[in-house]
C-alpha cells in the first residue's frame, strides 16, 4: 500500500500545478500502478524519481517512464503525440504555456523509446513551473 501512495505522488510530480479531476487522478494512479509492476521499479527508485533526481539510468526506471507515459497516450512507440498532449494539458493550463514547455521538450531522443521517454519525463519536470 505505502509504494502506491509513494507511485501515486511520483505520478502527481510532472503536472503538480495542474488541476486534475478525481477521474483524472484515478486514471493516472491506476496507470502508475500498473506501469510500476510491469516495469519491477522498487519503491527507492519511485521516491527518487518523484523527488526529481534522474541518476539512476536503471532501465526499469526508464521503462517506467516510457509505460506511463504511454499510457497516458502522449507517447506511441517513442514518438511524442504533440497533439494529444495539448489536449490533455491545454485546457487545465493554457494551449500557449504547453506549447511553449512542447517546443523546448518534444524534440527530445534517447537511445530507444524508454530513454526517449525518461529524458522527455526530464524535461517536462524541469519545465513543470511553467505548466
Amino acid at each position: 500500500m505505502k509504494f502506491l501512495i509513494v507511485l501515486s505522488a511520483i505520478l502527481a510530480i510532472s503536472f503538480a500545478e495542474l488541476q486534475l479531476s478525481d477521474e483524472q487522478k484515478a486514471v493516472a494512479h491506476a496507470n502508475g500502478a500498473l506501469c510500476a509492476q510491469q516495469e519491477g521499479v522498487t519503491k527507492d527508485q519511485a521516491i527518487a524519481l518523484r523527488n526529481g533526481n534522474f541518476g539512476d539510468s536503471d532501465p526499469k526506471v526508464k521503462c517506467f517512464a516510457n509505460c506511463f507515459l504511454e499510457k497516458t497516450g502522449f507517447l506511441i512507440d517513442g514518438e511524442v503525440q504533440p497533439a494529444v498532449v495539448l489536449a490533455k494539458l491545454g485546457p487545465l493550463v493554457g494551449e500557449d504555456t504547453v506549447k511553449a514547455v512542447q517546443a523546448k521538450c518534444d524534440s527530445t531522443k534517447g537511445a530507444d523509446k524508454c530513454d526517449t521517454a525518461f529524458q522527455l519525463f526530464q524535461c517536462y519536470y524541469k519545465n513543470r513551473a511553467q505548466i
